[in-house]
């Protein structure tokens, strides 16, 4: 009979919890089924730690060229 005991508690279904109620998540799905989901978020580069960052690789004699001649 013990050998038993543990076959019997795992074989028992645990008892689901009843959700409660909140009214935000009520809403959100609300307007989910009405206006779908929304977007996925865009992260927005910031300018001023782009201004600091040097270019990654070094500009060709050509597009040095390139530069001096537009001035001109």
């Amino acid at each position: 009979m013990l050998s038993q005991a543990p076959y019997t508690l795992a074989a028992m279904a645990k008892r689901k919890r009843p959700t409660v109620f909140t009214a935000t998540k009520a809403v959100k799905a609300n307007a989910r089924e009405r206006l779908g989901t929304p977007p996925p978020e865009r992260v927005l580069p910031n300018t001023r730690e782009q201004a600091s960052q040097k270019s990654k690789h070094k500009e060709t004699l050509a597009r040095i060229l390139e530069q001096a001649s537009r001035e001109d």
